[in-house]
Parts: C-alpha cells; structure tokens; sequence
C-alpha cells in the first residue's frame, strides 16, 4: 500500500499539469450535468415494508385518481376580535378564496369549510383543505404562487389566513453560518501552517471535490430522486473530510522537507505514509455512510450512498490533487519549522533533525507526558465526564419534524397554531384508517364496526363515517386523536387502532391498516429503532476488521471501538438536552423544542464512526509506526503526540467549525444534524483519542499491540507505517554514497 502510494504521489507531483487537467475537467462536465438537468425537489418518502406504506399503495390501488400521496394544505381562516367566521362578509370572503383556490389545474379537490363542518365551535377558525395531484416535491411554483396569492386576497379583506401541510415544502438554507464555517476553517489552517498558499490547498481541493460531488448529486437529482437535503448531507460531510485529508498529508509534506529530502521524494513519502492514512479512514467512513442501506429506508439509503461517494472523491483527490498542487507551490511551501512572512521569521520547532540548543517540547508532547504519567485518573476522568453527557440520552424521544417544529416566523406553524386553537391539538395529526373489507362477507357492516370499535378507545375525539370506494370493498375513516401528534398518547392511540383491527381481522377477515403522516413517523422511528442493532454491529463489524488489519493488534480497535460508543452517547445526550429539553436553545436558534428526528440516532452513529475512525488512523498510525521501529510503547505515545497532536487538533476544530456551519439551516434536521456531529467530533477528539486513547495505551504497554501469530500471518501486511517506504531511502542513501565514492 505504501510503496504503490508513494509512486503516485511522484506521479502526481512530476505530471502535476495532467493531474490538475483531469480534475478540472472533471468538475467541468459535472457543472455542465448539473446546471442542464431538470430540477428536482425533496426525495419522496417511502417507508417499504411498515403498515402505513402498505396502506398508501392500498390507496393508490382501491382509489385511483384520488392521490393519497399528493400535496395537502390546509387554509386556515380567523376572523377579526369580536367578528365570527359564519358572518355574512367573512362567508363570502371565504368562498371566494374556496372558488379561486379551484382554479389551479393541479388541485384535485378544495373543500367548503362551510359545507365540510371545518369551523370551531366558537365560529372564530375555519379551514379550506386543498388536494392536489402530485407530491409536495413536484408541485410547481406556479400552484404555490396561487395559494399564497389567494392568502394574500382573504388578508386583504380582514381575516388572519394561514397555510399549513406539504404544499409550501421549500428547499432549505444554510445562511450565513455556513460561510463562518469555511471562515474559521480558513484562519484554523493558516495558523497552522504558518503560510496562506499552504493554507489554501486543502481549502482548494475541499472545495473542488464537494464541487464535483454536489454537481454529480445535482444532475442525478431528477433521475435518482435525490432530495436537497442530500446534497446538504454530502456538502457537510464532503468539506469536513476533505479539508482533514489534506491537511494531514500537507503537514507531513512539510515534515518530510525538515528532514532534507526533495520536493518530489517528500511528496512521494507523504503520500504513501499520511496517504496510507487518508485511504483507510476514508473506508472507515465509506462503511459506516453506505451502511445505512441497511436500515431499508430509500431516502436515508440514498443520501449515505451520495454522501459516501463524496467522501471517496475527497481520498482520490488528497491522493492526487494536493501532490500536483504541491509541485505547483514549489518553495513557496516551507519545511515543518519554518513560517513565512505571514507570521514572522523562522523559528525553531521541536522537529526531528533540528539544529542548535535543545528544543523545546511542543503542546502535543507536554501533553502526552503527563497522560503517561498519570494514565488511570485521565482514563477515569474522561468516562466520567462522557458519561455525565450521555446521561440525558436515557430520555431519548424519537418522532420526525412536522409543521409544529417550524419556526413561529413561517406560515405553517401559526396554521398549527391556529388549528390547535380552534380543533384541539389532534387535528393536525389525523389518523386515516384504511379498511381493506374484500375478503368479508358484508363490508359494510365490517366498515361500522371499524368505526364503532375506535369510538371505544381513549383519546378519541372525531372519527368521521366511513368513506367506500366505487366498488365498496375498501373504505377510509378519518380519527381526530386528542392528543398532538407527536406525543405518546397519540402513539399509545395507533397501537390501539392496530390491536382492535387485528381483532375485526380474525372475525371478519377484513384488514384494517393505519396510516397518514403520524402513523407514518410512529412507523419510521420503530424501524430506526429496530435496525440499530444490526447496524452497528455490520459497521462496527467490518471497521473492527479493517482496523485490525492496519494496526494489526485486537486491544488497539476494540478500544477504539468502545470510545466511540462513549462519544457518540455523550453527543446524543447533548442533542436531547439541547433540541428536546431546550438547554441553550436561544443560542443555537431552536425555536420549538420537541422529539429528537428519528433518524438522528442511527445518521449520527453512522457518521460519527466514520469520522471518529478518522483521527484513531491518523493519530495511532504515528504512535504505531514509532512503535514499530523500536521505541518502547509509552515513548511511542509521545512521539505520535509530538508528530500528530497539533494536526488532529487543527483537523478536528476545522471539522467541528464546518459542522457547526450548518446550525444555521432553516431545516430542522440539518440543524440538528449540523449540532450533533459539530458535538460529537469534540467529545471524540478532544476526551476521547486525546485522552482516554493515550490513556490507555499507557496501561495496556506492549499487551496493545499484541496479535495471534496465526491471525499475524493470515493478515495482509499493508504498510500503513511506511516501512517499505524506510527501506528503500535506506537502501537509495547506501546507492548514492557508493557512488560518490
């Protein structure tokens, strides 16, 4: 592995015009594909095999043309203080809207709020409901032009008019917040490395590989049925990685020209040693991101598979594109202890190889030391204080953002509002039962039952006459819960609604199915949960593996494993905290505190492995390869902290601050997504591999790095250390001093 990387990188450096070429072309044609192809919107969303997917395509069968899956929004009307809703000029206005909503040639159906019993008791709120013949993601913008305009006509005449559903889905944006991340990814780098052009090549090569990644996602988008929220995911994690992947193999660039060799033979050695690094950590993120598949959830499958070919562009480009960079900077790239004019002269540093007095010992070395010295009561106060923060996730809720998660500034959520004024907090969460009566006898009767039965459960407060379809066999019963949806009572309410249908089931031998937007999330979060275990244990599993084959050691990956356990807790604790009981909630914008998204658990578990993954390869390899060329094992642990120390650290604050970017997202998921692994790279790099990791190797000794002879000869000897690499300068020095001679 080494030596063929190391070939590459001479050949990357030495044909850097080619290389440089390819890639530029590269991002060329994906520009060209992206800005070409259709637009599309959000990924549908499908959940195969749960009870309220199978309902919906019951639906699309038993009722053709009616598009159980299409856009809904509800209009929501109030009238003025002192005025009611049935009053003769609040009717007409009303209407009005009713006929001029009708228009739209995509609406299927608007209904009367008059004729459909939609107003309160108290006569002050009353909604038109708006049907439409395509989903949220494929409905144009002129019908959502249409139904903000008629809006804006009711406003005009006195009522409060809101719009709540899926009709006005609208693309999320990032901000400002996004452009900071960049920013303090940028000053992190330059401080770095002393240099605005070393600086900006990981910058550079991040940037053009999420280029090519995003426009690809782009232009496959409409074909794929790929959401923005995908291209988010894959811009999030495409920068973070990227600009890590750089950095490591710039600075041991700059390391090997401290020691005196070339510009093409340290581009070389950087490549096959850091780049040894890049390549295994990027696998680990691979798995972990295509692991996801495994969940069976279409729109999570899809954006682990973007997100992990991002990542992949980002390993061939740090592999390719930052050697041929490099050729192009020449000297303007100084060895590791020399800083360019940008923040003053030269100085020492405690490299290798360095001149004059003693030096003295960096951040990353004192560091070290002391973990050495004192490695039980680091180890002790790392878990602790994991464990501290893990300990809000023991009250974990799980449920997906709906228009009550909105912010109070947006239509959809003063329509929740106003809806739960007026109806009571259930009616923004229907539940639609589907009676699927063609095997029974007399459907009708198994309709009334249906009915009757759900009348009888707790937590009911509406459940409308069933509505058949032209062939009478199957039927629909809409049940208004009297709890919000996301709560547990509602939850409590559809499981319910299922056991009294598997009841009717074995008299009648008619099915009863619960579906709509709340079962549908009741559905999601049971299957997240149960795909969790499995999940972990093929990812994990094969990181586990693979990781034995680079350090080849089994205490090294299992405790790399089990830290990882610890910080990915520790950042689900401090999601709950957050976004479920509101700590800082001010700070990081959250306007509505609530269920933590279903899909937080498993995404973060997926990503944060991967990326957690990254900095035990990039720090233990340094440890490893001291170890391997005959230091003892605690001085081996200084010497990776000596070597590695302040290049994780600027690689994680550059990760966290790239993350962090994205808490400024209008969607709630992206926000919280953006916290949650902004989190949890800190708690992994900072506690847990500066720490605990140390920690650890320091008690274990040379008991870390044992492995079975048998397991020791079966594996492949990859060479991440770099040993190849040693040999042949050895034997290249021996070559050149016989020649002199």
């Amino acid at each position: 592995m080494a030596t063929f990387l190391y070939k590459l990188g001479r050949l990357s450096f030495r044909r850097r015009h080619f290389v440089a070429l390819i890639w530029v072309a590269l991002l060329t044609l994906a520009g060209v594909g992206a800005a070409s192809a259709p637009a599309a919107g959000n990924s549908s969303f499908s959940i195969p095999g749960t009870e309220a997917q199978k309902a919906f395509d019951l639906l699309e069968q038993r009722f053709p043309g009616t598009s159980a899956d299409g856009a809904t929004a509800r209009v929501v009307f109030k009238a003025p203080s002192g005025e009611k809703m049935t009053d003769p000029g609040n009717k007409a206005t009303v209407q009005d809207t009713v006929k001029e909503l009708s228009d739209g040639s995509e609406v299927v159906r608007v209904t009367d709020p008059y004729q459909a019993k939609a107003v309160s008791k108290d006569g002050t709120i009353a909604y038109a409901q708006v049907s439409y013949k395509v989903s949220g993601m494929e409905l144009d913008d002129a019908a959502k032009d249409a139904l903000e305009d008629s809006a804006q006509d009711a406003r005009k005449a006195g009522l409060t008019v809101e719009i709540g559903g899926d009709a006005l889905q609208a693309v999320p944006h990032t901000g400002s917040s996004e452009v900071i991340g960049i920013a303090v990814a940028a000053v992190v780098l330059v401080i770095t490395f002393g240099s605005l052009v070393a600086a900006g090549l990981p910058l550079l090569t991040a940037l053009i590989g999420v280029g090519i990644g995003v426009s690809a996602i782009t232009g496959l988008a409409s074909a794929l049925d790929l959401g923005s929220t995908t291209s988010t995911l894959a811009t999030m994690i495409g920068l973070a990685v990227g600009i890590d992947y750089a950095l490591f193999i710039v600075s041991r660039y700059r390391a090997e020209l401290a020691e005196g060799r070339e510009r093409e033979e340290a581009a070389g050695r950087a490549v096959g040693t850091a780049g040894s690094a890049v390549v295994f950590a990027g696998l680990t993120v691979v798995i972990a991101l295509v692991g996801l598949s495994v969940v069976n959830i279409p729109m999570l499958t899809k954006m682990g598979i973007a997100a992990a070919g991002t990542v992949a562009i980002a390993v061939l480009i740090a592999l390719t594109m930052i050697p041929a960079l490099l050729g192009y900077a020449g000297r303007k790239v100084k060895p590791m202890g020399e800083k360019g004019k940008l923040l003053g002269r030269a100085k020492k540093q405690d490299e290798p190889g360095e001149q004059g007095r003693p030096a003295k010992p960096n951040l990353g070395t004192r560091w070290a030391g002391f973990v050495v010295r004192r490695p039980l009561a680091v180890l002790l106060l790392g878990v602790i204080g994991l464990g501290a923060a893990a300990v809000p996730a023991t009250s974990l809720e799980l449920g997906l953002p709906d228009d009550g998660s909105q912010p109070t500034s947006t239509t959809q959520r003063r329509a929740y509002d106003l809806l739960s004024e007026g109806f009571g907090p259930g009616f923004n969460g229907p539940l639609m039962v589907v009676v699927d009566a063609k095997n029974s006898d007399d459907p009708k009767a198994v309709f009334t039952e249906t009915g009757d039965e759900i009348k009888k459960l707790k937590d009911v407060v509406t459940v409308t006459p069933a509505q058949p379809n032209k062939a009478g066999d199957t039927a629909t019963i809409t049940v208004i819960p009297g709890s919000q949806p996301s709560s547990v009572t509602t939850e409590n309410l559809v499981h319910g609604i299922r056991d009294a249908g598997a009841d009717i089931k074995a008299d009648t031998d008619a099915n009863v199915l619960v579906t709509g937007s709340t079962a549908m999330n009741i559905d999601v979060s049971q299957k997240l949960n149960d795909a969790l275990v499995p999940y972990l244990v093929l990812v994990v599993g094969l990181a586990f593996l693979l990781l034995i084959v680079v350090f080849r050691s089994i205490l090294v990956p299992l405790k790399a494993a089990l830290g990882f356990l610890l910080s990915v807790m520790a950042a689900l604790g401090a999601v709950v905290a957050v976004f479920q009981w509101g700590w800082l909630s001010g700070l990081m914008g959250v306007e509505q505190t609530g269920p933590v998204m279903s899909m937080m658990p498993i995404f973060m578990v997926g990503v944060v492995f991967g990326l957690a993954m990254d900095y035990e390869v990039f720090l233990v390899t340094r440890m490893r390869e001291a170890y391997v060329h005959g230091e003892k094992p605690a001085q081996a642990v200084v010497t990776g902290f000596r070597h590695g120390a302040r290049v994780v650290t600027a690689a994680a604050v550059i990760m966290m601050a790239v993350f962090a970017g994205f808490i400024g997202s209008s969607e709630s998921m992206v926000k919280m997504i953006g916290f949650g692994l902004a989190i949890a790279v800190f708690f992994d790099a900072f506690i847990v591999r500066m720490a605990i990791v140390p920690a650890v190797l320091a008690l274990l000794g040379r008991k870390a790095w044992w492995l079975p002879k048998w397991l020791d000869r079966a594996l492949p000897n990859v060479d991440v250390e770099g040993e190849g690499l040693r040999t042949r300068t050895d034997r290249g020095d021996q070559d050149r001093e016989l020649a002199r001679a």
